[in-house]
């Protein structure tokens, strides 16, 4: 319905378009902090290394089984805006810092859950707002109070931060061989930037191969393409190779234009292929005097090319990704052109070994020994493409925690002992506050108990008794005193189960949920545009028999 203002006058002022929604006050946020929260409730059971993994079937029946919380709610496609927010959250986590992600969403669920209590108390959204804002500025402050420096190159410490990344995942079994992978690849590629290391994910190529199991996943010091060598008789393995790397196809360039030929013998058509014969092997002689040995080309290259380089010992690959010339490009020292003309020896890239291998019934091209040895392939293995797919998902977020800490070099142990330490702290700080802000932040430290509650309840424990536990132990001082799901749930010191995370997920959770949680907190108005009506009757399509 069209909302309809009028003047002084009463004459009729139309504001909203026809079939415009609105809805305001309370109303408004009682509909977004509902839409929010069932997005939390979604993902909260798949919290920890007890979290249960969600199926999820698109509309062409494509299945991805996971527990990632960002990759859940990039699927499920949400329609309702403040649910929308709420995926916002966790994909702005997960390109951040790559872990943490369905905690930031729980976390800003909780926060908008404590504060409708105090909305329908007359606290005024504005005053909740800004006590959350507080109160995650000081909760910055404590977990920096608690946080411990380490050595960014650390392997023992990495790989307890990879494995505690893994273990919430598919792949928890494995999570420890697979943290050595992962450490190695991040370790290989460490770089200095203005004087601190800096890890590039960039130049970790993540390939996936069905068959065996994922524990016969490994690293290779190099390039791993998934095409095969063009030609049969071309060499299968070539040392000390010298690669060019062309962006252009090694084919007969089509007109732009139409044309037409009119031929009227036999010696004009053979004329004419052998003009194009000419072409081709012009080609192949540019090529073979810059003495590259190796042609890997982002698109076509033709069967007569094709012929020639095999006749010239030339190994050729073709309709590369660009995302991996860019790579090839890093990888070799090579430079890309954009035609075989403009090729010369200083655009070649240079590599010890480049050899087709067979991966079960496939042929990949490994370029391995590479004049850059900051680039480097993880070749994951498992039993199916379901399994395959969440164990990318699962090393991309401990490559970034790895990346985290390398690059920041501050932990915090897990279990939920960092969060109830910090709502135990803010609890006594908000006894020095006067006025309203003093009850958000008490809401601010009961919200951050949601945490250790969800892994108390995924672990099957009763999550009123785990919490009072954890309460009275934190507040006789015992710091790191969380929940050890692995052993069913009991409540412990994280510091001897060495549960590791980054200091740097634990800020941008709390940095993420506070914002968005304060931004619908803030709403109190929504208009929804209609979608506008056709201009004329839909046309009436005759039923057919099929």
């Amino acid at each position: 319905m069209a909302s309809v203002q009028t003047t002084a006058e009463g004459i009729p002022v139309i504001v909203l378009k026809e079939g415009s929604k609105q809805s305001r006050g309370r109303e408004a946020q009682r509909n977004n902090i509902a839409a929010a929260k069932l997005v939390a409730e979604i993902i909260a059971s798949s919290l920890g290394p007890r979290g249960m993994d969600k199926m999820l079937v698109d509309s062409l029946g494509d299945i991805t089984i996971t527990n990632d919380g960002a990759t859940i709610l990039k699927e499920i496609d949400v329609q309702h805006p403040a649910a929308k927010m709420m995926v916002e959250v966790a994909k702005a986590t997960d390109s951040e810092v790559g872990d943490g992600t369905t905690s930031a969403v729980v976390f800003a669920g909780a926060l908008l859950e404590k504060a409708e209590s105090l909305i329908e108390n007359d606290i005024h959204p504005v005053i909740i707002a800004d006590g959350y804002k507080k109160a995650s500025m000081k909760a910055m402050f404590f977990l920096n109070e608690i946080s411990q420096k380490v050595e960014p190159r650390d392997r023992k410490i990495l790989e307890k931060i990879a494995t505690t990344s893994m273990s919430t995942k598919l792949v928890s079994i494995e999570a420890s061989d697979l943290a050595k992978l992962v450490v190695d690849a991040a370790l290989e590629v460490v770089t200095e930037r203005d004087g601190s290391p800096y890890v590039d994910i960039n130049n970790i190529k993540v390939e996936k191969k069905t068959g065996g199991a994922i524990l016969d996943s490994k690293m290779i010091n190099g390039i791993v393409l998934d095409k095969e060598i063009v030609h049969s008789g071309m060499p299968k393995k070539i040392e000390n190779a010298r690669i060019a790397l062309i962006s252009a196809p090694i084919e007969i360039e089509k007109t732009e234009f139409e044309a037409k030929i009119n031929i009227s013998s036999p010696e004009q058509i053979k004329s004419f292929m052998d003009e194009e014969d000419s072409i081709l092997k012009g080609m192949v002689d540019r090529i073979k005097s810059t003495n590259a040995n190796v042609i890997l080309c982002q698109k076509g290259i033709d069967d007569f090319a094709q012929h020639y380089l095999a006749k010239s010992g030339i190994m050729a690959v073709r309709r590369i990704k660009d995302s991996d010339m860019a790579k090839l490009a890093k990888a070799t020292g090579g430079r890309m052109v954009g035609s075989v003309g403009d090729l010369t020896e200083r655009d070649l890239g240079q590599a010890q070994n480049v050899e087709e291998r067979t991966i079960e019934n496939d042929n990949w091209v490994f370029i391995e020994g590479c004049k850059n040895p900051k680039a480097v392939t993880l070749l994951l293995r498992g039993g199916s493409q379901r399994v395959i797919d969440e164990a990318d998902r699962s090393i991309h977020d401990a490559l970034m925690v790895v990346k985290d800490v390398i690059e920041r070099p501050l932990i915090v142990y897990g279990g939920g002992a960092p969060e109830i330490y910090v709502a135990t702290k803010l609890r006594m700080w908000a006894q020095t506050l006067s006025g309203r802000e003093q009850l958000a932040v008490e809401k601010f430290a009961e919200a951050l108990e949601s945490i250790p509650l969800a892994l108390a309840r995924n672990a099957g424990m009763n999550p009123i008794d785990a919490i009072t536990q954890l309460r009275a132990r934190q507040n006789s001082g015992e710091r790191w005193t969380g929940i050890a799901v692995i052993d069913g749930g009991v409540i412990s010191d994280m510091k001897q189960y060495e549960i590791i995370e980054p200091l740097k997920v634990k800020e941008q959770v709390i940095k993420s949920a506070t914002e968005t949680a304060n931004m619908i907190l803030r709403i109190d108005n929504v208009v929804a545009s209609s979608k506008p009506s056709p201009t004329s009757e839909p046309r009436q399509v005759p039923e057919m028999a099929v």
